[in-house]
């Protein structure tokens, strides 16, 4: 597996967490392109694979609305590469996507509500400080359990920020806060897990278990 991508304006593939603890590699495949329908969207074909080692994955078919066009500069990588794989990450936030060996494509609107017109900005909603920690840590553990011993993340990783809706400097300061507690070794912008940070491993792993748990209920409900 590749690491997460260091350009920020031609993001393709990006490996990272979500909130609720689960490691996803996205890969988008460019670029957008209007309905075959005639709706009123451009959709981007892209794979949200779960790095659990089961080979469960959720294709999605995102689906970028008129409204979200008109705020953004083009349609191209460096103008929507980012909110294209936090809007993916959201919808396994909210429990909208479905970790399966099916190639089923999935539909996932790319609308206003990822937008903050008040600010002029992407918003996929403000993490708090533990927040931030919490994400930082199982993100420099899962890119070492997946890498191998040494793997560096990138925690000044923009794409990470904006799905955060945090400051750059927040994020800097949570990552030297670990640091201090000797949870992760920082390098500059990247960080390598320490045998503190390792030793949590039941507890990582299983707040991973937990979310794909209840995302699993969620869907199981669904289908009756």
């Amino acid at each position: 597996m590749t690491q997460t991508s260091q350009d920020p304006n031609t993001p393709s593939q990006h490996f990272g967490v979500t909130l609720h603890g689960l490691p996803v590699t996205i890969v988008l495949e460019w670029p957008y392109k209007r309905s075959a329908t005639g709706a009123d969207f451009y959709i981007l074909h892209a794979d949200c694979r779960l790095e659990d080692g089961r080979g469960l994955h959720a294709l999605v078919a995102l689906q970028l609305t008129l409204t979200v066009k008109a705020v953004v500069p083009s349609l191209e990588p460096k103008d929507v590469g980012a909110p294209s794989i936090n809007n993916i990450r959201k919808a396994v936030d909210t429990h909208e996507l479905e970790f399966i060996k099916s190639p089923k494509r999935v539909p996932v609107q790319f609308n206003s509500r990822t937008w903050d017109f008040k600010r002029s900005k992407w918003a996929f909603g403000q993490a708090s400080d533990e927040q931030i920690a919490g994400f930082l840590k199982r993100k420099v553990y899962w890119q070492s359990k997946i890498q191998g011993s040494g793997a560096k993340a990138w925690i000044a990783d923009p794409t990470d920020i904006q799905y955060l809706d945090a400051a750059a400097e927040q994020v800097s300061k949570s990552a030297q806060r670990l640091a201090d507690a000797g949870m992760i070794k920082l390098d500059g912008e990247y960080a390598t897990a320490t045998a503190a940070l390792t030793s949590e491993a039941n507890h990582i792993e299983g707040e991973m278990r937990h979310a794909l748990e209840e995302l699993e209920k969620k869907h199981a409900f669904e289908r009756g």
